[in-house]
């Protein structure tokens, strides 16, 4: 196989301001949630609705999502120290945490959450595509040890993808010689995973407009994540394969699509209790 390009050294982008660092990661994430917010709030009153709440929403999900993310973490590695780290953030743990603190959020401001959700599908999946640029910027969440024409090393990374850490961190048996110290090239999944989000915001994209019932975007925004994150996991740098071949994040996959796909079947006809993406002067009075 070629390798011509297989020498590819990332190196991490972090800067140094006053007593601060700022890291990519750090800066995907903001614009993350920045662009969300912006798709969410122009759909919504694209549909005719009041788009104020968006900013409370985004709000909820930032805190509910970080939260979430640090918990389930915590408790994959069995570390609660991890808690007060700035490593260590899991999509699932935040995607679950974001969804239940933003359904509390539209709860209480008496909101229609299939109103809210529908809208936020396609943010959704853009602000996964930016995010994950984050991971690529500070060299994590990379893959496992490849040779491939695109592959990359992480001499740098969180962490660096040495044989040593392969071993101890990942479970994955070294070549036979080789050296702790050596850096191995790997598959640069972050990379894999921003074009899957943005295939899957162009798929959401041109569905906004559906004729389906309020809340059916998102239950394909539930199919596609799933699926995406199902096929990623099988190249992922993983330590978590404890249903045989697959991971942890494979079973939240599954279950993710088949609720998703449940969700739809749910809201595939508009009714009196499930009303149609655009407002009328009855969804605008409530």
């Amino acid at each position: 196989m070629p390798t011509i390009f297989a020498s590819i050294v990332h190196q991490p982008l972090s800067y140094d301001v006053g007593p601060l660092q700022l890291t990519g990661f750090g800066l995907a994430v903001l614009m993350a949630f920045v662009i969300a917010q912006i798709i969410s709030q122009r759909e919504l009153a694209r549909r005719g609705h009041d788009p104020e709440p968006i900013g409370d929403v985004v709000f909820a999900g930032v805190v509910g999502g970080l939260l979430g993310g640090k918990i389930y973490y915590a408790i994959l590695m069995h570390d609660f120290s991890a808690l007060l780290s700035r490593a260590g953030f899991v999509f699932w743990g935040g995607l679950m945490g974001g969804i239940i603190a933003s359904y509390i959020v539209i709860h209480r401001k008496h909101q229609s959450f299939t109103r809210i959700s529908d809208v936020a599908a396609p943010a959704l999946a853009a602000g996964y595509a930016l995010g994950r640029t984050g991971c690529w910027a500070v060299g994590d969440d990379y893959g496992r040890p490849w040779n491939g024409p695109w592959a990359v090393s992480f001499p740098n990374g969180a962490p660096p993808s040495t044989v040593s850490n392969m071993t101890q961190l990942f479970h994955i048996p070294p070549a036979l010689g080789s050296s702790p110290n050596t850096v191995l090239s790997v598959h640069p999944t972050q990379l894999y995973e921003v074009v899957l989000g943005f295939v899957m915001f162009l798929i959401l994209w041109r569905f906004r407009d559906h004729k389906h019932a309020e809340g059916w975007l998102f239950g394909l925004y539930c199919v596609l994540a799933g699926i995406e994150r199902f096929l990623i996991e099988f190249v992922r740098a993983k330590d978590d394969r404890f249903f045989g071949p697959f991971t942890t994040a494979q079973v939240f996959a599954v279950l993710f699509m088949i609720g998703g796909a449940i969700w739809m079947y749910m809201r595939r006809n508009p009714h009196a209790d499930a009303p149609g993406i655009y407002a009328t002067t009855q969804t605008q009075a409530a």
